[in-house]
């Protein structure tokens, strides 16, 4: 359904970014915002599901500044890999890859005529959290079981748009006691807590449940409905 484009940030990288094209009635666009694994498969997917739903999709590749063409698995060494990719983008001088996604939405609101919210999961959870407080033209935010979105200097943060969050009960990433937290400072944010363990979104991986991830699916729509279009 879906191709690649090169988007241009504001310090002058380009980075691709695949592409979803809705069929009929633009609503408007959806930045989905890869896991540790890059824009894979499973991502790939998850941007043409929302293509489905009416949105132009763009899934930057955020590991592109320090490694291009990441595709992994979800096998253990994969895992690994992913990990010390994720510590690389992090070791980015500021705005890292902030800017990256400040180039989706731009070219996300400009490709629909209309308003741009954003997804991500797992590490693209965490950075979708950070886009809510730092990244202009957002009309809504959904991160899933953002890793790191617990953390005091996380919770700090004051998103600037409507955010609705999802997390696993059984997730030994992010710990309850944490979510908790989160909840108690930011009474204005949605959030879902689902008998499920961390990246139950994704059917490619052995701890995807299906009942979270479609009941997960349903709000995150409804709500992209009500703020986006």
């Amino acid at each position: 359904m879906g191709s690649f484009i090169d988007l241009t940030a504001a310090d002058g990288t380009t980075i691709p970014a695949y592409v979803a094209q809705p069929q009929g009635e633009v609503r408007g666009a959806i930045v989905v915002v890869q896991e540790i694994f890059g824009v894979n498969a499973h991502i790939r997917e998850v941007a043409d599901g929302y293509a489905t739903e009416g949105y132009v999709a763009v899934a930057p590749s955020t590991f592109h500044r320090v490694q291009p063409g990441v595709q992994l698995g979800y096998t253990p060494d994969d895992m690994k890999q992913g990990s010390a990719l994720k510590a690389a983008v992090e070791a980015l001088p500021a705005p890292g890859v902030l800017q990256d996604l400040q180039a989706a939405v731009d070219y996300a609101a400009k490709a629909s005529g209309g308003k741009v919210g954003i997804v991500g999961y797992c590490y693209g959870g965490l950075l979708t959290w950070r886009a809510a407080a730092q990244v202009s033209g957002l009309a809504a935010a959904v991160p899933y079981y953002g890793g790191g979105v617990t953390t005091p200097d996380e919770i700090a943060r004051q998103p600037r748009v409507p955010v609705l969050a999802h997390f696993g009960s059984r997730d030994h990433y992010i710990p309850l006691d944490g979510v908790e937290a989160f909840k108690r400072a930011h009474s204005g944010v949605e959030v879902h807590i689902y008998e499920a363990d961390h990246g139950f979104n994704c059917d490619h991986r052995g701890s995807y449940d299906a009942e979270a991830a479609q009941l997960a699916r349903t709000r995150t729509v409804e709500f992209f409905r009500k703020h986006v279009g």
